[in-house]
């Protein structure tokens, strides 16, 4: 501020003394300066500087406050994206219900033989019926009376007991099928039998005695329910029963079962 204001009285200072050369006149020294005057009227603000260098980059600011939520936007499907990369495999789901049965399909090749399985432990035997029976006159009843069933008092084979050698009849146990067969050596007499089923005849054996010893035999297989009774008979009357049995002579009758039914 002082500056401007020597500046100013010194410049007086000139004219004075060049003014006083021309006049002839004698100036005094110069007085003491005065007071300093006001600022002026501030200039006009200068042109802008060239651009200074970039400076570093700032520490980052806080975080700013959630704006609101924007208006929706056009409803207008855009195109597929690019498929993603496959996520990783979910939890195994349950189970659905089954489905329905397919088509039978071609069948298939014929496998190699396996190998052979361990022996498996024994089973139980089936049980299977049985029935059978085969006896013979001997010395004490041959020629058997007439009309009546033949007791065959020589038991070969009875294991089931369903032979009654007491009344001479078979009593059936199993029903099925059954086979029976006798077999006569024929002396002094002539022969005629019948094999009875239920007191009905179902075949008839004959022999006429010439001399010397014949046989005579039959045999046919008969369905019988249980209870049903077969026996042999004498047919005829007292001429023909010359069934005839001793120690090298045999008159056998027997019957078993073929098939249960």
């Amino acid at each position: 501020m002082y500056k401007p204001m020597f500046h100013v009285m010194f410049l007086c200072f000139l004219c004075l003394e060049d003014s006083g050369k021309k006049d002839g006149c004698v100036y005094g020294h110069p007085g003491i300066p005065g007071t300093p005057g006001y600022n002026g009227v501030p200039g006009r603000d200068g042109r802008d500087g060239a651009k200074g260098e970039k400076g570093e980059v700032g520490l980052p600011g806080p975080q700013g406050i959630k704006g609101d939520e924007g208006p929706q936007g056009p409803e207008e499907k855009g195109f597929p994206g690019a498929m993603g990369s496959p996520g990783r495999p979910g939890p195994k789901g349950d189970i659905g219900p089954p489905g329905h049965r397919g088509t039978i399909g071609y069948r298939g090749d014929k496998g190699t033989k396996g190998e052979t399985g361990e022996k498996g432990s024994k089973g139980d035997m089936p049980e299977i019926p049985k029935s059978a029976f085969s006896v013979g006159l001997t010395v004490q009843t041959k020629l058997p009376a007439s009309n009546a069933p033949i007791r065959f008092d020589k038991i070969i084979y009875n294991r089931q007991n369903h032979y009654n050698p007491q009344s001479g009849r078979f009593t059936c146990a199993v029903t099925g099928a059954y086979y029976f067969t006798y077999h006569i050596t024929v002396f002094s007499r002539n022969v005629r039998v019948a094999l009875m089923k239920n007191g009905q005849s179902m075949i008839y054996t004959m022999d006429n005695y010439q001399n010397s010893e014949d046989q005579a035999a039959g045999g046919t297989v008969l369905h019988l329910e249980v209870g049903d009774k077969v026996w042999l008979q004498v047919s005829g009357g007292q001429l023909f029963n010359g069934l005839y049995a001793d120690d090298d002579d045999d008159t056998t009758f027997s019957g078993f079962l073929l098939f249960a039914e």
